[in-house]
């Protein structure tokens, strides 16, 4: 599974000892507010969630979201690519706890899988979802060069 860094960040699969950082951020405001409500009520189930998605993803594509950290290991959010039985191409997603937001993070972070799915996957073409309210992502997705089409 790939591992990622950055000038500031490092991008890594995230594993079991992730939990309680998972926990954390699925039950953030934005997260619950944009991406939605996975049930995540315990460790135990954001356990259950890293092994039937994160982990999952890794096995069937060799790619998937990753942890993002800054450079002491502290884990900030998560970046990464998805294949999506619905979309013809790769999907880019992410997702940062509320402190972490606004200091160019996630922008640092898309660019690297960006950078990840044009050289080592050969994929000239990438997708984003984002609801229509979620004006920092959106605003994050027009600054990487992403357009609008439905």
């Amino acid at each position: 599974m790939v591992r990622i860094n950055t000038k500031r960040l490092r991008l890594e699969p995230i594993s079991l000892e992730d939990a309680t950082f998972i926990y954390e951020l699925l039950n953030s405001e934005g997260w619950l507010q944009f991406i939605g409500d996975k049930q995540i009520s315990t460790v135990k189930k954001a356990e259950d969630y890293i092994v039937n998605n994160f982990m999952a993803g890794y096995q069937k594509h060799g790619f998937g979201l990753l942890k993002v950290c800054l450079g002491n290991g502290l884990p900030i959010g998560i970046c990464g690519l998805l294949k999506r039985d619905y979309l013809d191409n790769i999907d880019l997603g992410f997702a940062f706890l509320p402190a972490y937001e606004g200091f160019g993070y996630a922008y640092e972070a898309t660019m690297a899988m960006m950078e990840f799915s044009k050289n080592q996957l050969q994929s000239s073409r990438i997708l984003a979802i984002c609801m229509e309210t979620n004006t920092r992502s959106l605003a994050l997705l027009r600054k990487l060069g992403f357009t609008k089409k439905r």
